[in-house]
């Protein structure tokens, strides 16, 4: 990582931020676990300023979690990242999002409103956020979708995307996902593999899956299955080495099929080891295991 300026001590420093309901307080304690000096609520035209009382005092990762407030905060944000570059910051920006229905499902649980719906509809305050961060969550470093994730399964990522971030420069997540349940909003890469056989259509394998032998046997062992693998980790290496000459730190690459169950764990299964290399760090998430 570079540092932030001549003779800083601070080597990392992430902006968290994204849709409210999406994760960011769960995120946030996660990292503060990992030895992080985290802020939180803070307004983007003081990060400067806290980041350099934060070097001057000697911290080595500083995390400031932001949130939307107002029209002009994407404008706000912009000048304040400008401004970390220009002064030799190299910022992260990690953006949590969900989808429409998960958000509305979270703020109903808990009974508060969505700091942006004013008079109307929890919903419209949702969709005015997605439109003011639209720009943000595109020029992310990270985003990570937390729809179908619970409290203990979002901490499980953002450990394994932060743990060990002096390691290997790019962390693969190799995700199996079941279209029926969506795409992941936060997938670089996405493989169908609804050309396989299914094996959910042999009775002494629809209880199993993907993880198990028997099922991984009968999907890698399927016509096309081997070559399509080949043909990924052929595809792989050009775009990891340009991911790499790019400076980003983590990938996202998803394998579906019908249910996330079968088909796409066993390919995930085949190709996570295969990536893996002395300069590049991969994990699996089955993200829809055991969802039916």
């Amino acid at each position: 990582m570079t540092p932030a300026k001549s003779g800083s001590n601070v080597t990392e420093l992430v902006i968290l931020t994204g849709m409210s309901g999406a994760g960011r307080s769960t995120a946030a304690n996660v990292l503060e676990d990992l030895g992080w000096y985290v802020v939180d609520n803070f307004p983007p035209q003081l990060i400067l300023t806290m980041a350099t009382l934060a070097a001057e005092q000697g911290v080595t990762k500083l995390a400031a979690v932001i949130d939307v407030r107002s029209r002009t905060f994407f404008t706000t944000f912009n000048h304040a990242l400008q401004s970390l570059r220009e002064r030799g910051w190299a910022p992260r920006v990690i953006f949590m999002d969900a989808t429409e229905e998960a958000l509305v499902r979270r703020f109903e649980s808990v009974r508060r409103p969505h700091p942006l719906q004013d008079q109307g509809r929890m919903l419209d305050g949702i969709l005015l956020e997605r439109e003011l961060l639209g720009d943000l969550r595109s020029e992310a470093d990270i985003v990570i979708d937390t729809s179908g994730l619970n409290v203990h399964q979002l901490s499980a990522k953002v450990n394994q995307i932060f743990a060990g971030s002096e390691g290997p420069r790019l962390r693969i997540a190799v995700m199996s996902f079941g279209f029926k349940y969506g795409i992941p909003l936060d997938a670089d890469l996405v493989f169908d593999m609804r050309f396989l056989p299914n094996p959910y259509w042999i009775p002494e394998l629809r209880s199993k899956n993907g993880t198990d032998p028997e099922v991984a046997t009968y999907v890698l062992r399927s016509r096309g299955a081997a070559e399509f693998v080949e043909r990924v980790i052929d595809l792989m290496q050009p775009m990891i080495a340009g991911y790499q000459r790019e400076g980003r730190r983590y990938v996202t690459l998803a394998v579906g099929c019908t249910g996330g169950k079968h088909r796409s764990v066993a390919v995930a299964e085949a190709l996570a080891p295969r990536l893996n290399a002395e300069h590049v760090a991969t994990f699996l998430v089955h993200r829809d295991l055991g969802r039916e």
